[in-house]
């Protein structure tokens, strides 16, 4: 079975567009939700992640991994691979 990864952006964000960035480098299929201006979509991605409604946010196999700094602190801690698998 193969990882889940889903991101929630808007299209111009420096920091989602960042955070992609690094799931592409490392070759991860990942489920993007683009939300612009979409007040239901971000309000469900609040639901998801805790009351956070900054984007990007993201998770991994429905296990929320927090935004852009989060998932490159992850990286840098060596923590990420085992994650995506």
């Amino acid at each position: 079975m193969s990882t889940k990864v889903e991101i929630y952006t808007w299209n111009s964000c420096p920091y989602c567009i960042r955070a992609k960035s690094l799931l592409n480098s490392k070759g991860v299929q990942f489920t993007e939700y683009a939300i612009d201006g979409d007040e239901s979509a971000r309000d469900n991605m609040a639901m998801r992640s805790s009351g956070r409604r900054s984007v990007p946010q993201i998770f991994i196999d429905d296990v929320h991994i927090g935004g852009c700094d989060d998932i490159h602190a992850l990286e840098r801690a060596g923590k990420l691979d085992p994650l995506i698998k």
